[in-house]
């Protein structure tokens, strides 16, 4: 009878596994690294049912003695199964990943729809973060890039603002917002003229250099696909200006922290 719930615990979990591969495999609506950890859960769920069934069975079962093998090896192999999944999932997602290992990349940002300045919605709760652990904002209006980044198309411009609860492409921006939903097109009036929505991009020309960097300014046209540069400060990380208003080629806004930067001599334009 309990070889029997064991059963059907594992064919539950696998049939379970089954269903999800097709979605996060052949849709591709969750990345890898999302599926492993979705499996390695399940997996542990099911562990951790098993080993307390067992306890259970061995404080109420008078005959311990005949099936102290049994309740051991039931213990022990469910717990050192999960471990082994748990270990051998994140070392291949390590090998699979492009970027080889977990990474911690920051970009900040600003949103400004016809010279107002837009804010994402402020976190609430235990996690104090929009989105998820992988790819999110801390309400400082700085994109976070923190883990094992399986496929770098899924830590770009667009799919920060989908992960975060809103959507970006070439034409439309939504955002949430304290004050709620803000959605911007182009084909939306900005001083009583159409606007278009634009991105622009400070960057580092030498990141390798420790003093007296020296940034450029550039418009990305594809800016939905773009990816943020790899590094943890800023400067040398990435400033992102998302700006909807008249179309132009420069932008005279600029994120605080290159401001500071500049200010201390530590930034100069290029």
């Amino acid at each position: 009878m309990l070889l029997a719930a064991f059963l059907l615990l594992f064919s539950i979990a696998y049939a379970h596994l089954e269903e999800e591969v097709p979605e996060a495999i052949g849709e591709e609506k969750i990345g890898i690294e999302d599926y492993i950890k979705t499996t390695s859960l399940n997996y542990l769920f099911v562990a951790s049912i098993m080993i307390l069934v067992l306890v259970l069975f061995s404080l109420f079962y008078k005959e311990k003695e005949k099936i102290k093998l049994f309740l051991f090896l039931g213990i022990v192999a469910p717990a050192i199964i999960a471990t082994a999944y748990l270990a051998g999932s994140t070392i291949y997602l390590n090998a699979v990943s492009q970027t080889k290992g977990p990474v911690h990349w920051h970009a900040d940002y600003e949103i400004w729809d016809c010279n107002e300045k837009i804010e994402l919605i402020k976190p609430k709760g235990l996690t104090n973060r929009i989105g998820n652990p992988l790819f999110h904002d801390h309400g400082d209006s700085r994109i976070h890039v923190e883990g094992v980044v399986a496929d770098k198309r899924r830590v770009d411009l667009h799919m920060f603002f989908e992960t975060v609860g809103g959507y970006l492409d070439s034409s439309m921006l939504r955002i949430p917002t304290d004050e709620g939903v803000v959605e911007i097109k182009n084909s939306d009036l900005c001083n009583g003229e159409e606007g278009k929505l634009q991105a622009f991009l400070y960057r580092v020309k030498n990141p390798e250099e420790s003093k007296k960097w020296v940034f450029e300014q550039l418009k990305v046209k594809n800016f939905p696909n773009y990816i943020l540069a790899p590094y943890s400060n800023i400067p040398p990380g990435d400033c992102i200006i998302i700006e909807f208003g008249k179309e132009k080629e420069k932008t005279d806004k600029m994120c605080e922290t290159y401001k500071a930067a500049m200010q201390r001599g530590d930034l100069n334009g290029g």
